[in-house]
């Protein structure tokens, strides 16, 4: 097993072996800075309080300090691509309808009657009013109010009073965002620096092809933090050592809202003794748990199912492969694309819930919100695919919501995600309840795999303390 110099200290460790950089420097294609560039700041190595998941206190804080002044990941364009088109989005107490508007444009309103406070929708659809089905009262797709039975009973109500509470809202790459209080910093500055990173993956070709969604028994911020790093590969999915370097993973910050996981495939684990292995065994076992059905693709056959021709390496046999994979499955051209980008997990966080990953390939995008207790939450596993060149943008699929005895596997649409994400589920409940046994009360970081946690946590506190957001 490779290991660091244990003398380094303040985040300045790092496994013993080949860097990330170290094979962007070999990739078959020039790459972009956006993936050489490090952006690491050590942040501290104090243990964080087990409580800040357990405690219902400490949830009541986010939902009133933190939840109303961030941007929320709500939707994405495909799920309401017509005028009239709506979705039903809550999350942290509030419901929010999110409707097309007759001229393309969205808004978010608060899914609350003004009379007795049912909500008007709960599933979504498509409506050009949204009648409560209480009394009637009813309000056009924009907000503003309509009618309402027996008016001449309420000659205190005034029309143009009973517009719906609205959130604000703003979009990016194809997803819908809003923000319940108004100010702070615009989405784009928020994201920073992923738009300017994401124009060369183009999000907004895209569409939801999967969707699924399962209630975990974990708090929130546990269950995020479970794909905030790469180096519990090595007890919790040990089949993808052999082709993921796991503790050869970069972390990077930006700021206080975004970081990233750089994990590269088709590489052997540094935890692994590979006893003169060739790089064809390397592609072998990516393509045993990761090639797909030549059903998915024009023309049948595995196209990742590939020989490594001599003198070549696994990643730029596999690179090559996807390189004219995905170049003949949407007709763009991806030539200049990395391996990299074709290949690796290039994972993205937003705080507090959004992580989308970059590159080329068919990219997943991860959602939590917060259950009705400190101890669930809701997990969301999006995949989006790049939609062939001139061919119009399709529907986004419905979310497929999983039974709380059901498996991520049980979703077949998942593919192997799904056995990768059963692993995950297997640790989480556990967590949760050992941090209510808990006899420190503390939770440990790593200075460098974690600081990703770090971050989100440091971030956190900046909003429950006042000093971002607009709560004191």
């Amino acid at each position: 097993m490779a290991e660091s110099d244990p003398t380094l200290g303040g985040g300045m460790a790092r496994c013993a072996g080949t860097s990330w950089n170290d094979l962007m420097a070999a990739d078959s294609r020039p790459v972009p800075e956006i993936l050489t560039q490090e952006s690491y700041q050590y942040l501290g190595s104090e243990p964080i309080a087990a409580e800040r998941y357990t405690s219902e206190a400490f949830a009541q804080a986010e939902r009133e300090k933190m939840w109303p002044y961030v941007w929320q990941f709500a939707a994405r364009e495909e799920d309401l691509p017509e005028p009239g088109d709506f979705i039903v989005y809550e999350n942290a107490g509030r419901s929010y309808l999110i409707s097309r508007q007759d001229d393309g444009s969205v808004r978010a309103m608060h899914n609350v009657c003004l009379h007795r406070g049912r909500k008007l929708r709960t599933e979504d659809g498509a409506a050009d009013k949204f009648t409560c089905p209480f009394h009637g009262f009813t309000w056009h797709k924009d907000g503003s109010f309509d009618t309402m039975p027996c008016s001449w009973d309420f000659p205190h109500i005034q029309k143009d009073k009973m517009t719906l509470p609205e959130a604000e809202v703003g979009r990016w790459g194809g997803y819908i965002f809003l923000r319940e209080e108004r100010g702070g910093p615009s989405l784009e500055e928020f994201l920073a620096p992923i738009p300017e990173f994401f124009k060369r993956w183009r999000h907004e070709e895209c569409t939801t092809v999967v969707w699924v969604a399962k209630e975990v028994p974990a708090n929130w911020k546990v269950t995020a933090e479970a794909f905030m790093e790469a180096w519990h590969t090595v007890v919790t999915h040990p089949q993808l050592l052999p082709f993921t370097g796991d503790s050869n993973s970069a972390y990077w910050t930006w700021g206080d809202n975004v970081n990233v996981n750089l994990v590269p495939f088709g590489v052997m684990s540094p935890h692994v003794d590979g006893n003169g292995q060739p790089q064809q065994w390397i592609v072998d076992e990516f393509v045993k748990y990761n090639g797909r059905s030549g059903d998915n693709y024009e023309g049948g056959g595995d196209p990742f199912a590939v020989t490594v021709p001599d003198g070549m390496t696994a990643r730029e046999a596999l690179g090559a492969a996807m390189r004219e994979g995905y170049t003949a499955q949407t007709g763009y051209d991806h030539s200049d694309a990395t391996d990299a980008e074709l290949l690796d997990a290039l994972v993205y966080n937003v705080f507090p819930n959004f992580a989308p990953w970059g590159g080329f390939m068919p990219n997943i995008v991860y959602r939590w919100r917060p259950g009705t207790t400190p101890d669930t939450c809701l997990m969301e596993v999006r995949i989006l695919a790049r939609v062939k060149k001139g061919e119009p943008m399709p529907r986004s699929v419905p979310m497929h919501l999983l039974g709380p005895d059901q498996k991520w596997s049980d979703a077949p649409e998942i593919g192997v995600l799904g056995d990768v994400f059963n692993q995950d589920m297997d640790n989480l409940p556990y967590v949760q309840q050992g941090l209510h046994h808990s006899k420190t009360g503390q939770v440990n970081l790593g200075d460098y795999q974690e600081i990703r946690i770090r971050q989100f946590h440091q971030t956190l506190d900046k909003y429950l303390s006042g000093e971002l957001g607009g709560a004191k």
